[in-house]
């Protein structure tokens, strides 16, 4: 089954934005049954609850943005694993380029928010990707290597094969600047190598990678479908119901 997941980051500021959004994405989603699509909505933590109980579709879940690495305590304004699943999430994404970019998040931070959300029964987005001098200087392997091998430190084969990777390449994050289809596809065989030969997974056991970046309905083919890909985070597109959904169905019909 691919994977659609909406990353709606810092948006919808007001319950009328919401209330919109939710009228927005009914209207597209009528008639429609996705089979062999699941659609994952990472809201803001605000609305967390509010997506939750209006959420009655089968084929839809719904995720946060961020976790803390601690579940509770002293951390003014922070959002905590058992939060999420208390209120209604199943999902997270972690060490979004984002998070890595603006907040200064390390590979060894990551790996803890990781397990503290496997420990709460919440299944990691495990965001990776190189920034445009990191390809151009020939460095997408040992980036990327490091982040896997650090960021999945000490977890155990069964539960990294149930967390998912988003290949994000940061260069092409909210840009326009679309990789080739041999590009995703040579990131994904190199993530699958790392996983079987560096941390023992077997082929049947591997995480599902989805890819991250200036997708749209136009692009999708190119960066999911021929590359191999299980699925797509989708950032922009996922704040336009309409739009949002023409992704879903061409996931659904190829």
């Amino acid at each position: 089954m691919k994977l659609l997941i909406g990353n709606i980051k810092m948006n919808l500021i007001s319950q009328i934005e919401r209330e919109n959004y939710f009228k927005g994405l009914g209207n597209s989603l009528m008639g429609r049954d996705f089979k062999n699509v699941q659609i994952v909505l990472c809201p803001p933590a605000i609305h967390l609850e509010a997506f939750s109980k209006k959420n009655q579709s089968k084929f839809i879940s719904i995720g946060a943005q961020n976790i803390h690495e601690e579940e509770r305590g002293r951390f003014t304004g922070e959002v905590s694993a058992p939060m999420i699943k208390n209120f209604g999430g199943d999902y997270v994404i972690i060490g979004h380029s984002e998070r890595r970019n603006f907040f200064g998040e390390s590979n060894e931070l990551i790996n803890k928010k990781i397990k503290v959300a496997i420990k709460n029964n919440l299944i990691p987005i495990f965001c990776v990707g190189e920034t445009i001098i990191e390809r151009e200087n020939g460095e997408v392997k040992t980036v990327i290597s490091n982040q896997v091998l650090e960021g999945l430190k000490d977890i155990s084969q069964s539960q990294i094969a149930n967390l998912i990777i988003a290949y994000e390449p940061i260069w092409s994050i909210g840009t326009g600047k679309i990789p080739k289809t041999d590009e995703v596809m040579e990131v994904r065989i190199l993530l699958q190598k790392i996983l079987r030969d560096l941390l023992g997974l077997s082929l049947d056991k591997l995480p599902r990678i989805v890819y991250g970046g200036s997708v749209d309905s136009r692009n999708i083919k190119n960066l999911c479908i021929e590359s191999g890909m299980d699925g797509v985070l989708v950032g922009g597109e996922s704040l336009h119901p309409i739009d949002f959904i023409k992704i879903g169905e061409a996931l659904e019909n190829n």
